[in-house]
């Protein structure tokens, strides 16, 4: 029996890195216990599977303190938006700590750049003692090193103790390097003259280096805060209060928090929905953008849901909660989004496996550098430039960009796809819909409205549909069958006059009779009306004859003894449906759809919503059968449904998808649920991981040319053909540029816009 598992995040303090994110999710793998360990760096949180007999959130903690990071305390007895508002707090006061550290670095780097520039003006030699000069530089130079620069060098000797390097070490190698040389020229000048050298400094390459590589982190965070935004706007979104209901009538406003299961909930115009419930009292148009991604208001009456954060338009009603806190579908969609956000994409193991090596590997090509130039270069300039392009090939190497390439993409868009009712449950999912090129499709629900709907209503000759149809209604009225409900909703829309019915009796699997203003009614099948002795005029009878030649169902109606209409029922086609399919084979996919009705019925679905291919006549159990098969035919199939006859389907697929309107079942086994019950959401969710897997691609080959051929011109590649070198600044400079390119690039998706026909 396998153990019982839990699932712990912890958000992480401290890493720089995609290195660091590596040792971090090593760490924590080695750890008794865990099962699997996740840790993203732009997100800076660590998702841990663990058996709680064998491991304990303490011990996790512990795990990451001794791999030199920290994690940051999450209050148990606090709601989510609590714990998101101090997150943020944190984090903004990290943001401002980092600037500041940055305006000292880069404060003092424009004053040591410019005195650094005298040494190379001859008449300024002549008046400025060297000697204090450098001195100068050096008390200028040691805040930014104290300060501006502490981490970078705490975490490079924390990762040395631990035997592991990072990017703080590439960093800290560098600058210290040039320093040390530097304090060594400034101090025992002479050690140099002797050996024929210039006690040159290189203070102003230490403090701007470190000033510029501030100045990316400062972009950096600044970028990741806004791929993060789609949680802050969610969370945002719930109602801050409510209007309960207390014993005795009186309505009280009462903090959110304090809302229990059970309250009744008074909601007026204009309001938020303060969490689920059931409607009881009252109707009204509620906007549920938030959760549909659809801008048009959905009507609700007693018996209707409502969901926390929706807004309320029209009229006010009161309702009772079901649910409070974490289990509401806001925080459901909240964890949902952060889970997604928080997983990594199988496109990024390529990244994960070249950042494990990639540090180390870069030490190697610096120390070689640096033994070549002082082997090859002229005597008089050797150390000089030798010391410089190993520090070049240090800072340049910086593999933050490889690191942030897959997660901030994924960020963004798993957030953008949340702002269209598209919820993904994990970046796999999002990188197999990429990859889908058949996407199979259930009848029932999916393409059709799950609901039979009056297509027809036919009166016989000599009768009248705007007399017939409010007696029909009123015998529907009192059944509680879903084709008399059709019926019912069919006459409420058409504004069909109420009258009342009396001796109401249901006849199983018939129909059901009842009087109407004294006259004897009867609506059901055939076998009904002929149980009756009630005979069908030739005429009507063929037109009942062309309704099941639609593969549509036929009531009868009998009044007062004889046959005066005709009703054609049917689940009837999303308006929806035919667009989207369409847009989904201009996608160059192709569209299959899967039923358990009879082949007539599914040729006639799937001529009316443009389907070539489908399979009819398909029980439950076999629908799994039917993804296994195109799937034989090396077919990457995405499975959408919405029934617990359909999660096995789902599960079996390369991706599923799950409609809104569905059960929970069906959710739990898509990688992708649609908060809308649209195919449009299909498209959106295809189009959206097609951009996505797109952009991923455009920045780890951004990152990865960065560094092929930044790498060889640092150290030198260049300078015997064309005398080109690259100072430690540009490289700095460049380094920080390629990590915001990425974001930048990321944050395009921020634009994305489903397609519409």
């Amino acid at each position: 029996m396998e153990p019982t598992t839990k699932t712990e995040t912890l958000d992480i303090e401290g890493m720089t890195c995609a290195s660091c994110a590596s040792f971090v999710e090593k760490s924590l793998s080695r750890t008794p216990g865990v099962q699997r360990a996740v840790v993203n760096f732009a997100t800076e949180k660590a998702t841990v599977d663990y058996v709680p007999s064998q491991a304990t959130p303490a011990s996790l903690k512990e795990a990451v303190v001794n791999a030199g990071y920290g994690v940051t305390e999450r209050p148990p007895d606090t709601s989510a938006a609590e714990r998101s508002a101090e997150i943020d707090r944190q984090k903004a006061l990290a943001y401002q700590k980092l600037k500041r550290r940055f305006g000292v670095a880069a404060g003092l780097a424009l004053v040591i750049m410019p005195l650094s520039m005298l040494m190379l003006w001859p008449a300024a030699m002549e008046r400025v003692n060297m000697q204090w000069l450098n001195y100068g530089l050096l008390l200028l130079t040691l805040p930014v090193l104290g300060y501006s620069g502490r981490e970078f060098y705490s975490s490079a000797w924390n990762g040395f103790k631990h035997r592991a390097a990072n990017m703080d070490t590439l960093i800290a190698v560098g600058t210290g390097a040039a320093f040390l040389y530097s304090l060594a020229a400034t101090v025992v000048p002479g050690f140099f003259t002797r050996r024929g050298l210039m006690p040159e400094v290189y203070y102003d390459t230490t403090a701007t280096i470190i000033a510029l590589i501030l100045l990316g982190k400062v972009l950096e965070l600044r970028a990741k805060t806004q791929t993060s935004a789609a949680i802050r706007t969610l969370m945002g979104l719930q109602a801050k209060t409510a209007r309960v209901v207390r014993p005795g009538g009186q309505e009280v406003d009462v903090p959110i928090e304090q809302v229990q299961l059970g309250d009744v909930v008074v909601v007026r115009p204009g309001e938020k929905v303060a969490t689920d419930g059931i409607i009881e009292e009252g109707h009204s148009a509620l906007d549920e953008a938030m959760l549909t991604g659809e801008s048009l208001p959905v009507e609700k009456k007693p018996s209707d849901p409502v969901f926390g954060a929706t807004l309320n338009k029209t009229g006010s009603f009161r309702f009772r909660v079901t649910k409070v806190g974490a289990d509401t579908m806001l925080a459901q969609i909240v964890k949902l989004v952060e889970d997604a956000q928080g997983s990594r994409a199988p496109i990024q193991r390529l990244a994960d496996k070249v950042s494990a090596i990639f540090v180390p590997t870069v030490v190697v090509i610096a120390i070689l550098t640096f033994v070549l130039w002082f082997d090859l270069a002229p005597l008089e300039t050797r150390l000089p430039l030798a010391l410089v392009n190993f520090v070049a090939v240090l800072i340049i190497a910086c593999p933050c960009a490889l690191g942030l390439a897959t997660p901030t993409a994924i960020m963004v868009s798993t957030g953008k796809g949340a702002e269209h009712g598209v919820l993904i449950r994990n970046a796999e999912s999002l990188e197999k819909a990429y990859q889908v090129n058949t996407v199979l499709l259930d009848k029932t629900g999916t393409i059709t409205r799950g609901e039979p709907a009056v297509t027809d209503f036919v009166a016989a000759d000599g009768q009248n549909v705007g007399h017939l149809l409010p007696i029909v209604a009123a015998v529907e009225r009192q059944s509680e069958h879903p084709l008399a409900e059709a019926v019912v909703r069919y006459a409420d829309a058409q504004q069909a006059t109420p009258l009342a019915a009396t001796g109401f009796r249901a006849v199983e699997g018939k129909g059901a009779s009842a009087a109407v203003d004294g006259q004897a009614v009867l609506i059901g099948n055939s076998r009904l009306l002929a149980e009756a002795g009630i005979n069908i005029l030739p005429a009507l009878q063929q037109q009942a004859d062309g309704l099941l030649a639609q593969a549509k169902t036929v009531l009868y109606v009998a009044v007062a003894g004889q046959a005066v209409g005709l009703i054609g029922v049917a689940d009837t086609v999303r308006d929806t449906s035919a667009a989207a399919i369409k847009r989904l084979q201009a996608l160059g996919l192709e569209v299959v759809m899967m039923t358990g009705d009879n082949p007539q019925t599914a040729a006639q679905v799937a001529q009316q919503v443009g389907i070539k291919r489908y399979f009819a006549e398909v029980l439950p159990q076999d629908k799994a059968g039917k993804v296994k098969a195109l799937q034989a035919e090396g077919r990457i199939v995405a499975m959408v449904g919405d029934g617990i006859n359909d999660a096995p389907a789902l599960a079996q697929a390369d991706i599923g998808l799950a409609m809104g309107g569905g059960t929970d079942v069906a959710m739990e086994a898509a990688g992708i649920t649609l908060m809308r019950s649209d195919l449009q959401g299909v498209v959106t969710a295809i189009e959206l991981s097609r951009q996505t897997i797109r952009t991923i691609k455009q920045n780890l080959f951004f990152a990865f040319i960065y560094n092929t051929l930044g790498i060889p011109v640092a150290a030198g590649l260049l300078y015997p053909v064309f005398g080109w070198l690259l100072s430690p600044m540009l490289a700095a400079a460049a380094m920080a540029l390629s990590s915001v390119s990425v974001l930048t690039n990321s944050l395009r998706l921020r634009g994305f816009t489903p397609l519409k026909n």
